[in-house]
C-alpha cells in the first residue's frame, strides 16, 4: 500500500460509529485501506456478536446513567466506551492467517505506545499490554474479503463503573473480580489528541505509506445513517442473541 485514508470522525453516538464502520467497508479501495480514529459521546457499552445483551449488560442500569448500548459486528466480549481512542482499519490485503492479521494491525498500535514512552506488547490473540496490564482489546470480522479490525486505546479506565453496567457470573465474587481487573488493567494518562497523532504516524511507518487527510464521502454518509436507524439503533439487531 502506497497511501491510507485517514478519517478523524470526532466523538459520536454508539450507533453511529458502528455504522459507519461497516459503511466504510463497502467503500474502501483494493490498494488504499482505511484508517479511522474516533470516540464515544456519550459513553457506551459494546458487545460483541455473539454475546446476549441481557446476559452481559445491566440494560436499566446504562438507561439510568445514559449510556448507549449496541452490538457490535465484531467477536469479542463486551466493554465500556468511555476515556479512551478507538480506532478502526479496513482493508483488502491482509493474511489468511487470523493471528498474523491481528500481529500485523496491532504492530503501529504497539509502535505508537512505545513512542509514547510504555513498554507495550502485543499478546496474543488481540491485545495489547504494557508491563503485563492491558491497554488495548481489539476485535475483526471479514465480510466479502474485506477485512475490518477495531479496538480500543484505554486513556483511563473506572472498573468500578464499568462493573456497575455489566453484568458479573457471580455476584459473590464480584468484588474479587473488579480487584482482579484492576490489577490487570490500565489507562494511559495520554490525551486523545497525543495518541491520535502517534497512531497515524505508527501506521504511516509501519506500511511504509503516505497519510492522506480525508472526510467522509456523501455516499457513506448517506449509507452509515441508514444503518445507524435501522440497524444500530433497532432492538431487533442489540436483542437479536
Amino acid at each position: 500500500m502506497n497511501k491510507i485514508r485517514l478519517l478523524e470522525t470526532e466523538h459520536r453516538s454508539a450507533y453511529y460509529n458502528m455504522a459507519l464502520d461497516q459503511a466504510l467497508m463497502s467503500t474502501v479501495g483494493d490498494s488504499i485501506p482505511i484508517l479511522r480514529i474516533y470516540g464515544w459521546k456519550p459513553c457506551a457499552v459494546s458487545i460483541g456478536y455473539f454475546q446476549s445483551l441481557k446476559e452481559e449488560v445491566d440494560i436499566k442500569k446504562c438507561k439510568k446513567l445514559g449510556i448507549d448500548v449496541v452490538r457490535r459486528i465484531t467477536g469479542g466480549g463486551a466493554v465500556l466506551h468511555e476515556h479512551e481512542l478507538t480506532y478502526s482499519f479496513i482493508t483488502k490485503r491482509y493474511p489468511a492467517n487470523i493471528m498474523e492479521s491481528y500481529e500485523l494491525i496491532c504492530e503501529p498500535v504497539v509502535m505508537c505506545l512505545r513512542n509514547l514512552g510504555f513498554n507495550a506488547q502485543f499478546s496474543p490473540l488481540n491485545d495489547i499490554d504494557v508491563d503485563n496490564k492491558k491497554v488495548s482489546g481489539n476485535a475483526q470480522t471479514r465480510r466479502n474479503n474485506i477485512l475490518l479490525q477495531h479496538g480500543t486505546i484505554l486513556l483511563d479506565v473506572d472498573v468500578d463503573k464499568m462493573f456497575s453496567v455489566l453484568n458479573v457470573p457471580s455476584e459473590k465474587m464480584k468484588d474479587k473480580i473488579i480487584q482482579d481487573v484492576k490489577a490487570r488493567v490500565m489507562g494511559l494518562k495520554k490525551t486523545f489528541d497525543e495518541v491520535a497523532s502517534e497512531l497515524q504516524e505508527s501506521f504511516s511507518r509501519k506500511f511504509g505509506a503516505e497519510i492522506f487527510r480525508d472526510d467522509i464521502k456523501t455516499d457513506e454518509e448517506i449509507e452509515a445513517k441508514i444503518f445507524q436507524k435501522y440497524k444500530y439503533s433497532s432492538d431487533d439487531w442489540n436483542y437479536k442473541r
